[in-house]
């Protein structure tokens, strides 16, 4: 009687197994049918998830910056009021007073802004993770005067909108903004040169003349 016994809860056992493995398989085969496609995204080194970065194509997506006017007061204005229906080179540097941004990245845009703005550019504006004052006082000490104008981007908010944070927590910097420069025609990205990291290559006011000579 045991014996028997035995042998029918084996045989029980050796169903339960069966089953249990045609359910595994006939859910792999609908998880391969129906499974939602995987997300793209980018991680940093600490591992926090990060936007896709902007590309020709894209939107601007919408965001707010700080500046000082001509009068000293200071300004808010949204990528809507700054880009629509406009032609706009944005350009953006890891941080204010820092050594390539100082003595070539914004003074080259300065030098050039005239003849950037005769091919159909209505505003050049920088952009840096910096805030307002500081935005200010770094445009003053290089004579910007109205050829750029000089945006906050305090927060970050714009910078992590469009993809391009630069985790310098190492350099005692803190997040920032990856170099670039981009052409927007009516909030629409037709041009962008994003360089890796806080390199210089691509993104200079001669990158974008070349471009605007082509268009």
């Amino acid at each position: 009687i045991s014996c028997a016994r035995s042998l029918l809860q084996q045989g029980m056992l050796g169903m339960l197994v069966r089953s249990s493995q045609l359910a595994v398989r006939s859910g792999a085969s609908w998880r391969g049918r129906f499974a939602a496609p995987a997300v793209r995204s980018v991680t940093n080194r600490t591992g926090a998830v990060m936007a896709k970065a902007i590309a020709v194509g894209d939107k601007l997506p919408q965001a707010t910056f700080k500046y000082f006017d001509s009068e000293g007061n200071m300004k808010e204005i949204t990528t809507d009021a700054l880009c629509k229906g406009k032609k706009v080179v944005l350009f953006a540097v890891p941080g204010a007073f820092t050594p390539t941004c100082s003595l070539k990245h914004l003074p080259g845009f300065i030098e050039k802004g005239d003849e950037i703005k005769s091919r159909g550019v209505d505003t050049i504006a920088c952009i840096s993770v910096n805030d307002a004052f500081v935005m200010d006082a770094w445009g003053k000490s290089v004579g910007c005067g109205d050829k750029v104008l000089m945006l906050a981007d305090g927060n970050a908010l714009f910078t992590k909108a469009i993809g391009v944070e630069l985790d310098l927590t190492d350099k005692g910097l803190g997040l920032r903004s990856r170099r670039y420069a981009m052409l927007v025609d009516d909030q629409v990205v037709k041009v962008i040169n994003l360089e890796e990291g806080g390199a210089f290559t691509i993104s200079s006011a001669d990158n974008i003349l070349e471009v605007l000579g082509i268009k």
